[in-house]
């Protein structure tokens, strides 16, 4: 039977082509041959969830009040844990009962945000590259994207100054994401003073991504959008557990900030989902109220793969400026090779995983994003091939 006659909504036709899809074809290609491939693309965080974390789910399970469904604005003592965790970090006061909202993932809320205030034809200010749930979201929901072109020249900040007045005027959501996803950049406090600033001129919604509020290096403390005077009037941010605390799978995160705001998307999720189960609430709890000491272990091991893949990436020719925060480095393409092209060479060449910049949107093109994921021994190992086939930094020779 032909079916030509179903066909997908626009809002797909949208959507730019996703990078990962092809990589992911590669890779399934790779190990159908028995390639011992070292994934260095994705930001999953390796090795297990910590053991209290894990306890407290598993005698959550048991308890019967977790069997039926949660309430959609989450559990009071999770929206309790989170607000807490804000006081505790940033000073900022929260209030549990409308000024936090538990995710499934920081990635659904901030897709789901876009539908729940963009309609088709407003203007959103994504900045490229980007996590691309940053563009995303805001294409699913029929928005005009203004694309805020991110440079190493100016240190992978957004150029505030470069947007044309009658651009400011018309945009109605600005998405940002500090420490950045994919570059590593960092901003001082004085940008998101000047941020928020901006916002509250032209009557801008600030979307903050603060998902990698905890891996930070070297003394640096990333800074909470919400700490700015004024921001909770006009702003929210997203976190997550997954890369923290290695709960990617548990598909848990929150959203905090203005309460309006929040309200709006509270209002579409209870007509999409039924929100987490409880048992992963509280497990979430237990992660958030870890010590101190547990956070500086991954600190440390995030530091030492750092230190280890610049150094190595340093003798094939690469000069990678080490990172103040996230679990990624974002390296230079050989000189006229595509990013797209390089991260297909270097799998096919050596089994070797990384991210092509053009997945993050055309500002990231003639880049690649690595991962630090793997123990120093698998990085060396990765190395090790990319020396072995001669792919370094230099002319597309090289290549």
């Amino acid at each position: 039977m032909n079916l030509d006659w179903i066909q997908p909504a626009q809002r797909l036709n949208s959507l730019p082509p996703y990078v990962f899809a092809r990589l992911d074809e590669l890779k399934a290609k790779a190990r159908e041959q028995g390639v011992d491939l070292i994934d260095l693309g994705m930001g999953n965080p390796g090795g297990p969830t910590p053991a209290p974390v894990i306890e407290a789910a598993q005698r959550a399970i048991e308890d019967a009040k977790h069997h039926g469904y949660p309430p959609f604005e989450g559990t009071a003592s999770f929206r309790a844990a989170i607000t807490d965790w804000y006081h505790r970090r940033y000073g900022v006061m929260l209030d549990p009962e409308g000024e936090a909202l538990p995710l499934l993932g920081s990635k659904e809320g901030l897709s789901h945000l876009a539908l729940a205030y963009l309609d088709p034809g407003d203007l959103v200010l994504v900045p490229t590259p980007a996590y691309p749930a940053h563009f995303r979201g805001p294409a699913i929901a029929g928005a005009e994207i203004y694309p805020l072109l991110l440079t190493a020249k100016n240190d992978w900040l957004i150029d505030l100054e470069a947007i044309p007045e009658e651009i400011a005027r018309r945009a109605k959501a600005l998405y940002f994401n500090y420490p950045n996803n994919p570059t590593g950049a960092t901003a001082p406090r004085e940008f998101f003073e000047r941020i928020v600033a901006f916002a509250q001129r032209y009557k801008i919604l600030l979307i903050h991504d603060l998902c990698y509020a905890e891996l930070a290096f070297d003394g640096y403390q990333p800074t909470s959008v919400l700490e700015i005077p004024g921001a909770q009037e006009i702003s929210v941010e997203f976190h997550t557990l997954s890369k923290t605390y290695n709960m990617a799978g548990w598909r848990v995160g929150f959203v905090v900030g203005n309460r309006h705001i929040i309200q709006g998307l509270r209002t579409l999720k209870t007509n999409l989902d039924y929100g987490i189960f409880g048992a992963i609430q509280t497990a979430a709890e237990t992660a958030l109220n870890l010590p101190d000491s547990y956070l500086e272990e991954v600190q440390q091991r995030y530091i030492t793969r750092r230190d280890f893949l610049i150094e190595a990436l340093r003798e094939l020719g690469w000069n990678v400026p080490k990172t103040k925060a996230t679990m990624y480095l974002w390296v230079p393409c050989p000189l006229g090779v595509t990013s797209s092209d390089f991260a297909f060479t270097v799998l096919q060449k050596t089994g070797v995983v990384v991210t092509p910049g053009s997945a993050f949107g055309e500002g990231g093109e003639g880049y690649v994003r690595i991962s630090l994921i793997a123990e120093c021994d698998r990085l060396g190992e990765a190395m090790a091939r990319l020396r072995d086939a001669n792919i370094r930094y230099g002319t597309p020779a090289n290549v």
